[in-house]
Formats: C-alpha cells, structure tokens, sequence
C-alpha cells in the first residue's frame, strides 16, 4: 500500500471489512475524517486514515463506545488506558453473566417456581458480608442447645466459605446449593438436632470440650512432624521416629488420663491406628466421585470446600496425615503393618 497514495471509498470498505455506510457514518460522527475529496465530492482516504478505521472497527467489536474512541483518536487518552478501562467492564458483565447463568442452571435442574427462582437470583448477587452473616446465621441458630461449650460453637464456623472474585460455574452453582441449604429450615432443625444429640452430653460433650479442643491443639504440631517425618522417609526404628511415637504416647496419656506406656496398649495403639488411613481413603474416594452425601453437615462441608476451590487441597492433607498414622503405627509397633483383622 503506498503511504501517499489516496483510495476511494469503496476500497477503504474492501481492505479495512467495514460497510461503505459505516465508513460514512464514523466521518459523519467525527470519528474518522476523509483525508481529502476529489473534484466531484467524493471521500478519499490515505493509509493513516484507514489505520484508524481498522483500529475503529476492532474497538467497536470489543463494544467500546465511540465517545471512548474519539477520546483515543483525538489524544485524550492511551489504548492503554482505554482498555484497562474496558476490561474492567467486560470482567463485570462477565461476572453478572456467570451469576446469571448459574441461576438459570438451578432454575432448570430443580424445576422451581417464580419465587424459588427470585430467591436464587438473590442468593448468587448477596455481596461478601452478606454471604458471611447468612453463613454465621446459620450457625447461630443449628448451636442453639449448645451455649455451655461457646469455643466449639465458635469453631464450628471458624473458616465461613469465601466465594473468589471470579468464580468457576461450578463454584457458583455450589454457593446457590450451599445458600440454600443453609436458608432452609428444615436443614437447621435436622442438623441443629444432630449437634444436640452427639454434643451435649456423654462422650460427645466430652470430645468438644474446651479440654479436648486444648488437647488437640497441642498435637498439632506433633502430627504435622509426624507428617514430615513420613515425607521425608524417616525410617520407623530411627531415634528421631522413637522419639515422636513418645510424643504421641504421652499426649494420648494426658488426653485420655491412662497410661499408654505399656507394650501391650502400644500393640492395640497401632493395630487401632493401621485403621485410619483406609477409612480416610475411602472418604475421600466417595467425597471426590461419589454422590452427593444426604446429611446435611457433610453436604455443607462439601460444599464449602467447592466453594472455596480447597477440595484437592483438604484432600491431599487428609490423606497425608492418614499415611502419616500409618507410619506412626509401624513406629509404635514395627509389626503392624497392615490393618488389624
């Protein structure tokens, strides 16, 4: 293309894709100006007008408005600019179609009626802190009973769901299941009379205890070295293996007030021990490809994790420290080595 050549108007059309009327209509606007005319009126155009046209239609199917782009071509801003700006509008129709289509993907799996659909529609525009206050609401009212032990209350909702900035469909479609299960009162009467059931007196009450939750944080960091000792192919027999299944000995002592320093109470240890990592296994296997669960606290734990996009995470955690158990099992006794029978 010669820089100084001029084109009509119909061969602006064919190089640049845009229409002889909207080519027009931009000159018109005072979008792009003819470069000049022939004797008979007619519009021709140089190669740093066409260049603009080019830039014009590719900004026009972005949908920027030509306001924004008379402010580009006259100077007034950068494209730069411009499209950070247009970004940010783009990322927050995305956002509102996302949302809008995870209510229209509940609508026509539930089947719902108007009011169902209008509660859905809520539940996925509710901003951050009313997503909170439903959740600490939720939980407020399923620990009704439970006032005598208000730390095991607290961490009951001790990590509230936290829905990303940009999330998945499936993270969407998550939330509105999750807002839904925790705004319905049935779901409150069943879990709140669960709680009440294992929580509040005998073996339960005991477990969640402000004592036990003492005790459990104490073996935290016990069980996180018991984990990297595992990772790190610490061998059973190895002093420094010995030396965290006394750790766990005595914290099983002052756990449960007994001795655990017998040879026979660190077989059945063990042998209780070697039960853990498949059972976790096989939780997680059923948690990742199984149906949904039918009680509503491990639906809502669920849930939470999709959520929060923490699933694999969590996951990956669990099974580590089940490994973990095994490998403490082999240190107590270095005969169990497989579940007991």
């Amino acid at each position: 293309m010669d820089d100084e050549t001029m084109y009509p108007i119909g061969d602006v059309a064919r190089r640049t894709g845009l229409s002889v009327s909207a080519i027009r209509f931009y000159a018109d606007a005072g979008v792009v100006q003819p470069s000049a005319h022939t004797t008979a009126g007619y519009r021709l155009y140089d190669v740093e007008a066409i260049a603009r046209l080019e830039l014009v239609r590719t900004l026009r199917e972005l949908d920027t408005g030509l306001p924004d782009i008379r402010r580009l071509l006259d100077g007034q801003t950068t494209l730069h600019e411009l499209a950070t700006a247009h970004l940010a509008v783009v990322d927050r129709e995305a956002a509102r179609l996302r949302a809008r289509r995870a209510v229209l993907r509940a609508i026509v799996r539930q089947g719902g009626s108007t009011e169902q659909a209008a509660l859905l529609h809520r539940l996925v525009s509710l901003s951050d802190e009313e997503r909170e206050r439903l959740i600490q609401e939720f939980w407020a009212d399923v620990s009704e009973g439970l006032g005598e032990n208000p730390r095991f209350v607290a961490e009951l909702n001790s990590a509230p769901p936290r829905l990303p900035e940009d999330p998945t469909p499936e993270q969407l479609d998550a939330w509105i299941e999750l807002a839904a299960l925790v705004s319905d009162p049935e779901v409150r009467r069943v879990v709140r009379a669960d709680l009440n059931e294992h929580f509040t007196d005998g073996a339960g009450q005991l477990l969640v205890s402000p004592s036990a939750l003492d005790s459990y944080e104490r073996a935290a960091p016990l069980l996180k070295d018991a984990v990297a000792a595992h990772r790190a192919g610490v061998a059973p027999d190895s002093p420094r293996a010995q030396e965290l299944g006394e750790r766990y000995l005595r914290w099983l002592g002052e756990m449960f007030g007994a001795s655990f320093d017998d040879a026979r109470t660190r077989r059945e240890t063990a042998a209780g021990m070697l039960l853990i990592e498949p059972q976790v296994l096989a939780d997680l296997e059923r948690e990742a490809h199984g149906p949904p669960p039918t009680d509503p606290h491990e639906r809502y734990q669920r849930l939470v994790q999709v959520v929060d996009g923490t699933m694999a995470a969590n996951h990956a955690e669990l099974a580590a420290y089940a490994a973990a158990y095994t490998w403490l099992a082999a240190v107590l006794n270095p005969a169990a080595t497989t579940p007991a029978e």
